[in-house]
């Protein structure tokens, strides 16, 4: 994406109006000075082009560098008014773009909504962040689960609070796998059964620490060396796209952070892969 033009914004915007091709009219108040097309293309541009972490980056380069993409832009309340509103739309992209593979990869990262020591005080996301642990310690907010490719292009994605176990929402993200290479929480066996039962998919994990045997074959264990790719694209998400974030200020402003970022790393990983 480095060779991105601004003229090319153009060009994002016309695939993103093709593909939201329902809208629902307005039927009452002024009419929106903005589309819902033109919305989702100015938070996916600046997100893939200069990584920008918040609404305010975005509409401050959008004031700045893009006033003759968008003359009609609104007033900053008005603009994070309708980032809000243009939620089902990012869901629907995220529809289209999830590719589907015989073979993923799955895994689940920590999503921190604030500080640990302030989880006590944080107010925003009360009542739908809990506390959750891994091997890094406790966190507080939610978990992204979400199964890749091979490529690295994602495939589902799952969003719960941080205590839910890695393996319960394995049914969600299930996208036409024939098997899913995952580390040691995901080889319980009830769930292994039911998944197979369900959906005819084979889960592939390393033995459990305690566990002295479990036999495995050559490609299984081929498979278990790939599962790091899952953990690059984790870092991608969080350390260069800023997944993790204490910004919004309400549950739909962290939504439409999430699939923001989430759509714009789909777009690029698409590209990297044409």
């Amino acid at each position: 994406m480095l060779f991105l033009q601004s003229h090319h914004i153009a060009d994002l915007y016309s695939w993103v109006d093709d593909s939201l091709v329902e809208k629902i009219p307005q039927k009452t108040g002024r009419p929106l000075s903005v589309s819902d097309s033109e919305i989702v293309t100015m938070l996916v541009w600046n997100t893939i082009v200069l990584k920008q972490s918040t609404l305010k980056d975005i509409f401050d380069a959008i004031s700045l560098y893009h006033q003759k993409d968008f003359p009609t832009l609104p007033k900053y309340p008005t603009f994070v008014n309708h980032c809000h509103k243009a939620i089902p739309q990012f869901l629907k992209l995220i529809e289209i773009l999830l590719q589907s593979s015989d073979i993923g990869i799955v895994d689940s990262t920590m999503l921190p909504v604030c500080k640990l020591r302030r989880a006590d005080s944080h107010k925003v996301a009360q009542g739908k962040a809990q506390f959750g642990k891994n091997w890094q310690g406790w966190h507080y907010g939610f978990k992204l689960h979400t199964t890749i490719t091979l490529n690295g292009m994602l495939s589902s994605v799952h969003f719960t609070p941080a205590n839910e176990y890695d393996a319960q929402p394995l049914p969600h993200l299930i996208n036409k796998q024939k098997i899913l290479v995952g580390d040691t929480l995901y080889g319980a066996s009830v769930m292994r059964k039911y998944i197979w039962e369900e959906y005819g998919t084979i889960i592939i994990s390393p033995p459990f620490p305690k566990q002295n045997k479990k036999i495995s074959t050559p490609w299984q264990n081929m498979l278990l060396t790939m599962r790091s790719k899952i953990e690059s694209v984790f870092d991608y998400l969080k350390n260069h796209l800023h997944l993790v974030s204490s910004f919004p200020r309400s549950m739909s402003g962290y939504l439409i952070h999430y699939l923001r970022i989430l759509v714009s790393y789909q777009i690029m990983a698409l590209q990297r892969s044409l």
